[in-house]
């Protein structure tokens, strides 16, 4: 209980949690314990913790929302560190907008909107948080945060808090230097234009109306399960091989679009994981096209 005590000194007591279920941090609504779960106030807390863990040599996880993420249900060995709710704050000067890395980008988009600031509407039904979108250069409807992003402040694994610029974030398609080099985006700036506001907000009720009629919304899942391969369309090549509706337990290939693999109740993270295997399996003996997963897998599976 060593640990407990001085994560306790660093962040208090009511900022530590020990064996908390993943289930009720992450979309797909799957995971078991954590064996310590974390809520660190800002950046400095951020860097203690992480610095404490890695002196002591114990893994630990950056989680948002918990969008994009599946945790095995024997749960995670080690300290998940959350940085949503209490480092989301949003503040805008001019034409750009500050916003911690726990910002939900639908709040962002929000205020966008409230200050009559174009160019964010694409990532207003995003599932997830800033520190996400940048890490994995986000992206729907045409719009990606490379396309405005002005720089993101991170931390590095030796402890450096330091701004990269755009081109310093090496932004490609759902990567970037901070995935590759296990970084800790803590803010960024995003840059727009001036725009109508009722325009902003027609663009933003159009985006919804697709992602509600197209997107299984109505079921746990963790978005896209699988990257685009080059020249095609994941859910198409699941479709084509078949797989539409099909399950593993309560895991399932959503009837509404193949791209997402939802969680119908009840589901496990064995199932799931199961399912997406055939579905990649199945797809490269229809087509000859490997699918990789856009999801990412952590923990005891």
């Amino acid at each position: 209980m060593a640990l407990y005590e001085e994560l306790c000194d660093l962040l208090g007591e009511d900022k530590v949690l020990i064996d908390e279920p993943m289930s009720r941090h992450t979309t797909f609504r799957v995971g078991g314990p954590a064996d310590y779960f974390v809520i660190p106030e800002g950046p400095e807390e951020i860097k203690e913790v992480i610095t404490l863990l890695k002196r002591e040599d114990i893994p630990y996880y950056i989680l948002g929302n918990g969008s994009n993420l599946l945790v095995g249900d024997k749960g995670y060995r080690g300290v998940i560190i959350q940085m949503y709710k209490n480092l989301n704050r949003i503040d805008t000067k001019g034409n750009q907008i500050y916003a911690q890395a726990g910002a939900l980008l639908s709040k962002i988009a929000a205020e966008a909107q409230a200050q009559s600031l174009t160019g964010f509407e694409f990532a207003s039904g995003i599932p997830g948080t800033m520190g996400g979108a940048v890490m994995m250069n986000a992206g729907a409807y045409g719009g990606e945060m490379s396309h405005v992003l002005v720089n993101a402040t991170i931390l590095t694994q030796e402890g450096v808090i330091k701004t990269l610029t755009l081109d310093e974030l090496e932004l490609g398609y759902r990567t970037s230097i901070i995935a590759r080099n296990g970084y800790v985006v803590l803010e960024a700036v995003i840059s727009l234009e001036p725009g109508n506001p009722e325009e902003i907000h027609a663009r933003m009720e159009e985006l919804k109306e697709k992602r509600v009629t197209k997107q299984p919304l109505e079921y746990a899942s963790a978005g896209s399960t699988f990257k685009r391969p080059e020249g095609y369309f994941a859910g198409k090549l699941i479709e084509d091989a078949g797989l539409r509706g099909f399950r593993v337990g309560n895991a399932q290939v959503s009837a509404k679009h193949c791209g997402f693999v939802i969680n119908r109740g009840g589901a496990t993270a064995a199932e799931i994981v199961a399912l997406m295997d055939y579905v990649a399996d199945k797809v490269e003996a229809v087509s000859g096209v490997r699918l990789k997963p856009e999801v990412k897998r952590i923990g005891e599976f």
